[in-house]
């Protein structure tokens, strides 16, 4: 990958400063995802980050984990399981909770979806301080299932977050 290719595609996201709260400049992944080419080059070079070992499915983290998570397993031709915030999902779930870097939340995964033995390659768009993704990998180890890699578009290497996450390979695309 060309590095002028990680500059467009940086240049692509948008900063909302003090959003969800003050002293917080959020990454708005809308802008790239609107330029249908850069948003298919992304995801071209994601895949080419996707572990070398085989896994069975992906999990997808809510809710801008889905816009990237999804066209992952859909070219890989992988399953497609979703971790929603409690209340979202119809049929009996698993539930983390856990701690985020201005609060507490909870995700929940139908229960069956990750079979026992499954390799799975968790996609979300950002890693910020790793709370988020600790936590559905716990959910996914918790249901039997093992976490092969984690897969970001965008990594906030100031948080750390990689830190969390030792003993995880993990790839990211665009780093600030």
């Amino acid at each position: 990958m060309a590095e002028t290719e990680l500059e467009t595609l940086r240049g692509l996201i948008r900063d909302v400063p003090d959003y969800p709260k003050k002293g917080v400049i959020f990454k708005d992944i809308t802008t790239l995802l609107r330029e249908g080419k850069w948003f298919k080059r992304a995801i071209d070079l994601l895949i080419d980050g996707c572990p070398r070992e085989e896994f069975d499915q992906v999990i997808a983290v809510e809710a801008r984990g889905f816009a990237i998570a999804s066209p992952i397993a859909y070219c890989l031709e992988k399953g497609l399981v979703i971790a929603r915030k409690p209340g979202k999902l119809p049929y009996r779930t698993e539930k983390i909770s856990y701690e985020l870097e201005y609060g507490s939340d909870s995700l929940e995964v139908h229960q069956g979806d990750i079979k026992p033995g499954s390799r799975v390659l968790m996609v979300d768009d950002l890693l910020a301080t790793g709370g988020t993704s600790k936590a559905v990998i716990e959910l996914v180890e918790k249901m039997g299932g093992k976490v092969v890699q984690c897969l970001y578009l965008i990594e906030l290497t100031f948080l750390q977050g990689r830190e969390k996450l030792k003993g995880y390979p993990l790839f990211s695309l665009i780093k600030f």
